[in-house]
Order: C-alpha cells, then structure tokens, then sequence
C-alpha cells in the first residue's frame, strides 16, 4: 500500500483496560526525514462497530517519550482508562528532548509544530476510524507538552476546539522559572540555538512562547484549561498568562493547586483536563 512507504506500523497488541487498545506506531517525518513514535490507545468499542470517535493528543514533556503517559503516571492504566471511560481515542507522540513542539528557523532536525500538524494528525485520521473535525479534537500536556498544547491550538484553531496545559512552560523565558542556574543555562544555550536571539520581553512576546499567543487565544474561541501546582517551578510562567488572559477578556478555566513538577500531580489532572473536554468534543 502506498501509504506504508510514509509510516511503519508496529503494535503492541497488549489489552490494558477493559479490551481497550495501545497501538505503537512509527510515522515518517517528511519534514525532518525520521521515524517518530507515539502510542494510540482505542477504546473497547472500538472492535465492535464503525463508529468514528473524538480525539485527544496527549504531549509529553521535555527529555519525556511517546510511552511516558503510559508507563510513568501512579494510577496504573490511567491512559486506558480515561480512553474507556470517555470512548474517545488517546493518542501520546513523542518529540525531540527540548523541541517545545515549534518549528526551528535554525535547525531541519526541529520541525514538530509540522510533523503534529501536517504529518501525525493526517495519518491517524486516515488510518484510524475519527471524527476528523475541530469540533472532534482536544489537545493538551505536561510541562512542555503544555506549552505545545496551548500554543499549537493558538496557531491552528481550525483543528481543535479544546486545549489544555498541566504545569506547562507558559513562558519560555527562564528569568521567571525557579531552577538552579546550570538548568537555567542549559535551556537558554538550547533555546538560542533553536531560535537565535529572540525578544522575551513585553508586551511583544516572541510568538515561539504561549505568551506570545494571548491575542490569538482571544480571537479563536477555543475552550481553554491551565493549571499548576503551587510549588511548580513554573507557577510564575502560569500565573503569567493568566493575568495576560484576564486582562483580554480570554474565557479560560485557571487552577493552582497544591503540588509540583511530579507524576502524582499530573496523574490527578488529567481526569479533571478529560472531563472539562467532554462538555465540548462533540461524538458525531
């Protein structure tokens, strides 16, 4: 078939949860010309009929994986689970170590913004049975998977209709996170390297950050849920674009709660992120 010369399919064919499944798959990336992973999690209707059902992409953090939703949270099977429970699809890529899901100006080797948009969301809509429509997909994600989820759904509203971000780097700038200072060097050598010397001041954030998008966030009407813990060193980043969205009249869902940068926290938000997106993914 003419479209495996695009992705190699490989499954790991293991039940997890109520006769759900988890497919492993390959995509080729036309755009970085490499084989990505990501695990696609059906629920167990989906054996039974040819009903087409919602979607939700599920983005990892940074140095994370395509499997980490599955292996790492404390609630075993959450991932299965959450598919069950809201018979939709899951699906969880996986992206370079510190790529934040942009497109690099800079460097071929970083184009995930393309590959999520143009290259993984076409072909699970064509090989798996969706509702390939906005009003059909939800996105969000963990620590940079947030600031992938926010800002990818700020750039393409015509794709979804929900998005959400757990601890997400709100602001790439690292002057705001509370991390010690070879991190902190460490994520601006990797930053100038992806995008050059860009502007992290406002109001004119570089629209590589999510800051950056907050006018965008106004105008697109897509259904938004940002939170945090209080002891996430990233909390300035999230208390940021809240303010930012307050101050435009941005409707959005805003949580802190207690917590930090760890899998207890994240395992507790998902389910609370899969419940505000049913009252807005729509199942036909």
């Amino acid at each position: 078939m003419k479209n495996l010369l695009w992705l190699i399919f490989t499954f790991s064919n293991t039940l997890l949860f109520a006769q759900t499944r988890v497919d492993t798959i390959e995509v080729y990336s036309t755009s970085m010309k490499k084989n990505l992973k990501a695990a696609v999690t059906t629920p167990a209707s989906y054996s039974k009929g040819s009903e087409k059902f919602p979607v939700l992409y599920l983005l990892h953090g940074g140095s994370g994986s395509y499997s980490d939703w599955h292996q790492k949270v404390t609630e075993k099977d959450l991932v299965p689970r959450l598919a069950e429970e809201y018979n939709l699809i899951i699906v969880t890529p996986g992206v370079g170590p510190a790529s934040y899901y942009y497109d690099s100006p800079l460097m071929d080797s970083v184009r995930y913004e393309t590959y999520l948009i143009s290259e993984l969301i076409p072909f699970v809509d064509k090989n798996y049975r969706t509702l390939a429509k906005k009003e059909s997909r939800a996105i969000t994600g963990l620590s940079m998977g947030g600031h992938g989820a926010v800002t990818l759904s700020a750039k393409h509203p015509e794709l979804f209709i929900a998005a959400g971000s757990m601890s997400g780097v709100m602001n790439i700038d690292t002057r705001l996170w509370k991390v010690q200072e070879d991190f902190r060097a460490l994520r601006v050598q990797s930053q100038k390297a992806m995008l050059g010397e860009i502007n992290y001041d406002g109001p004119s954030f570089n629209p590589n950050t999510a800051v950056g998008l907050v006018s965008q966030m106004k105008s697109n009407g897509i259904a938004l849920i940002i939170d945090c813990g209080v002891d996430d060193f990233l909390i300035e980043t999230n208390r940021q674009i809240h303010q930012l969205l307050v101050e435009n009249k941005t409707p959005h869902e805003y949580i802190e709660r207690p917590g930090a940068h760890t899998w207890d926290y994240w395992t507790e938000a998902l389910p609370v992120h899969l419940f505000f997106f049913s009252k807005y993914l729509e199942r036909q």
